[in-house]
């Protein structure tokens, strides 16, 4: 394991260190390799396991939530992605970051 057992840091210790490992995740997934993309996700769940471990209460916001999520509104006007709503459920197609149904490969095919 890399790092400090996540059961010997104390709560502000604990904090710190998900703190700095979520800034770290897009860069991670991004440029690591494949090793240092497991040791990262390794750390991660070990951190993210003690938080819920001694935090079994915590606030979840309800927006949060799968039927919260629901609830909120579909952007109102002309926001890329924004989709007609039917019912409480957004009538929506995943739009990802280089458009619909796009993958992203480069091969301008979608």
């Amino acid at each position: 394991m890399t790092g400090v057992d996540p059961d010997r840091l104390d709560d502000q210790q604990l904090m710190k260190e998900l703190e700095t490992i979520h800034r770290t995740r897009h860069d991670t997934l991004l440029y690591g390799s494949n090793d240092a993309l497991r040791a990262h996700n390794d750390r991660m769940a070990q951190l993210e396991g003690e938080y819920l471990r001694r935090n079994p209460g915590r606030f979840v916001a309800p927006g949060r939530t799968r039927d919260g999520a629901r609830e909120r509104p579909v952007a109102a006007e002309g926001g890329r992605g924004a989709r007609p709503v039917t019912g409480t459920v957004a009538a929506r197609t995943p739009v990802g970051k280089w458009g619909p149904g796009s993958t992203g490969g480069g091969s301008g095919a979608t």
